[in-house]
């Protein structure tokens, strides 16, 4: 393929855009410029918890409830949660950032940096987490490097006012006090064009 460029003006000046082949260190720059919150995806297979740090997770369906996120075909605990049928999401704090940092590294223990409580099902729910959801494996989709898992969720929790851990270009980051009263924490779902939001 051969490698192209466009110009166009942005601020006033001629920006030289290229339209070659996306190099993976040039998508991972750019995408990282929009800020995602920090969840750790979990489940349990004979008693045993396996977890990872997860940012590409999102609301898909209200009805019925969906929910998805995006694990590497290289992870190690993808194949234990498609195996046990049932996964949590735990959404971290600004606290929790030992933890993400933990669960996104290859180590032989991870829960040994945060306490966990099992769902009825078995499913492992992190101390401190802002909120969490426990969903039944709905569809598996492949997606290049990574599959697309949609979940049917079938419990959640939390509701905590802890600021959340977000994660902007590389680094930990949370969100700054605003001085005006904050949005009703669910007014994306009540909000009347529910097309605009999900």
């Amino acid at each position: 393929m051969i490698a192209t460029t466009d110009r166009r003006l942005e601020n006033g000046r001629e920006r030289e855009l290229d339209r070659g082949p996306v190099n993976p260190a040039s998508f991972r720059a750019t995408l990282g410029h929009f800020c995602t919150g920090v969840t750790v995806v979990t489940a349990a297979l004979d008693g045993h918890p396996v977890g990872f740090a997860c940012q590409s997770f999102a609301a898909v369906s209200l009805e019925p409830p969906l929910v998805l996120f995006c694990p590497s075909r290289a992870s190690r605990s993808w194949p234990v949660i498609e195996q046990a049928g049932r996964f949590g999401v735990n959404v971290l704090s600004r606290a929790q950032q030992q933890v993400s940092a933990a669960f996104g590294a290859s180590l032989p223990d991870k829960f040994e940096t945060a306490g966990w409580t099992p769902s009825p099902d078995g499913v492992p729910i992190l101390d401190g987490a802002l909120a969490w959801v426990e969903a039944t494996v709905h569809a598996v989709h492949e997606a290049g490097d990574h599959y697309v898992v949609i979940g049917r969720v079938v419990a959640l929790g939390g509701g905590s006012d802890n600021p959340p851990l977000l994660f902007h270009r590389g680094r930990y980051t949370a969100p700054v006090a605003e001085a005006h009263p904050a949005p009703h924490p669910d007014h994306w779902l009540t909000w009347p064009r529910i097309d605009d939001w999900i």
